[in-house]
């Protein structure tokens, strides 16, 4: 196996080779499970850091299956793992990558990058997991800046109707 990409990709490599190879019985881990069976299923980091913190109710986090496929413990921990490891990801990820990944989020719900991007700044705090270290947040909302002045730049100024 190859240890090129992001250790999100390695991991999901991973998890997925082992699934194609073992198709009859699902041993995979928690967090290996909700990497390949929930994460993959939701394309772009934003998006996925946005499920993953819609998913937090006050200090735990709710999704069913998890919890009742791997028990309670398990689940947060897997939860709290992945909310931790996809948030990494956006703040390794290049600003262009994530250019693209603001696009193709806005290209299927039909929204203005700046609109998604204003939303994502203004909740900022609530798309951090609670395990964060101290740059984090503020790496997180300079590239939440960043974007938001990115697509502004890239976005057609507005028309005044004639009067």
């Amino acid at each position: 196996m190859c240890s090129v990409g992001t250790p999100l990709e390695r991991r999901l490599q991973h998890c997925l080779v082992f699934r194609n190879w073992n198709k009859n019985m699902s041993l995979l881990s928690a967090i290996d499970d909700l990497l390949v069976n929930t994460l993959t299923a939701i394309p772009g980091l934003l998006d996925r850091l946005e499920y993953l913190s819609g998913l937090k109710a006050g200090e735990h986090y709710a999704h069913w299956g998890l919890i009742r496929v791997h028990g309670e413990r398990a689940a947060q921990r897997a939860l709290t793992d992945a909310h931790a490891l996809v948030l990494s990801e956006v703040l390794r990820t290049p600003l262009r990558k994530l250019v693209e990944d603001v696009e193709s989020a806005c290209a299927a719900s039909d929204r203005l990058p700046s609109v998604y991007l204003e939303g994502l700044y203004r909740n900022y705090s609530s798309l951090l997991p609670e395990e964060i270290g101290g740059g984090s947040s503020r790496h997180f909302s300079s590239v939440l800046h960043a974007l938001s002045a990115l697509a502004s730049s890239a976005e057609p100024p507005a028309t005044r109707p004639s009067a």
